[in-house]
This record gives structure tokens, C-alpha cells and sequence, in this order.
């Protein structure tokens, strides 16, 4: 099989800058605010991309260090995981994914809040939030939905940070 290589085509700006810090998912971040600025080169695929809510990035856990198929995952009450069946960092492939509000367009830099990424995050994509697309009723969210999430709101304990 052919190596895969992705090109970052911009950065994630945050005020997270320890693992520790940082929520775990966009929900948990109250509204955290942070930049992502898309290099100039790739700067002309923002065209009408303002008039979208949300938007989805993906990027690299750049700071992940190495890869488990079994770990703990944030929630869960310690017990190991599949690395498949949890958002933990340590992957085969260390890519990340968010859903963040988008909150205005300058230029190259986008504006966005409920941010879950560390400052300087490579960013490797950029697809928009589409409800008609990503939306599904009646979700099964394997274990995790034993987990009582919803009950957590905005108090989200240390124990939901990234390691």
C-alpha cells in the first residue's frame, strides 16, 4: 500500500495551550473562543463558506504521543476502550475532528467559538455543518450513552480534559 501524506492547509489559534486545559469536545468548551487562519494559498475555498453556522475541522493531534488500540477513554469510569470506540488522541492515525461555530470571515481567518483544540493544531480540512447531511435521528452511541452526558452541562469536571 501507497503512503499517505496530508498538507496542512492552515493552523488552529486557541488559548488552550496544555492538553490539560483543553475540553475534551466542542460542547464542554463554553463557548471558547479561537482563529483558524487558512494559508493564502488555499485562501480562495473560504468562497461562501460565511454563510454557514458551523463547521467541521479536521486536523492533527500534533502533540499525541503514540498510538494504543486499547486506552482510557475521558468519561467512562477508567475502563479500557477500543481506540475505534473513543475520541482519545492516540490513534493509528492521529487525526482529530470538531464541530465549532462559526462566528465571522476575515480574508483567510475564520472567527469561531466552542473550540476543543490546542493552539497551533495543524488543520488538514475544512467541510461545512450541513443539518440535512449530518444530522440523523434515533443515535445509538454505544457505551457512551451509559455515561449520563447530558447531565454534565457547562460543569464539565477536570477528569473531561484531554490528557
Amino acid at each position: 500500500m501507497t503512503d499517505i501524506t496530508h498538507t496542512p492547509i492552515g493552523v488552529i489559534h486557541s488559548t488552550f495551550t496544555d492538553p490539560e486545559d483543553t475540553p475534551i469536545q466542542g460542547v464542554f468548551a463554553d463557548g471558547a473562543r479561537g482563529e483558524v487562519e487558512v494559508f493564502m494559498e488555499y485562501a480562495d475555498g473560504l468562497k461562501d463558506i460565511g454563510g454557514f453556522s458551523h463547521l467541521i475541522l479536521l486536523y492533527d493531534f500534533h502533540r499525541a504521543n503514540g498510538c494504543s488500540l486499547i486506552s482510557k477513554p475521558f468519561i467512562g469510569g477508567g475502563i479500557e476502550k477500543g481506540i475505534f470506540s473513543i475520541r482519545h488522541p492516540g490513534r493509528p492515525n492521529p487525526i482529530g475532528i470538531s464541530i465549532v461555530r462559526l462566528e465571522s470571515v476575515r480574508g483567510n481567518i475564520l472567527e469561531i467559538c466552542d473550540v476543543d483544540v490546542l493552539d497551533g493544531t495543524p488543520l488538514l480540512d475544512i467541510k461545512p455543518y450541513i443539518h440535512q447531511f449530518d444530522h440523523r435521528d434515533d443515535i445509538q452511541s454505544g457505551w457512551v450513552d451509559d455515561q449520563h452526558i447530558d447531565d454534565l452541562g457547562d460543569k464539565t469536571p477536570r477528569s473531561l480534559k484531554a490528557p
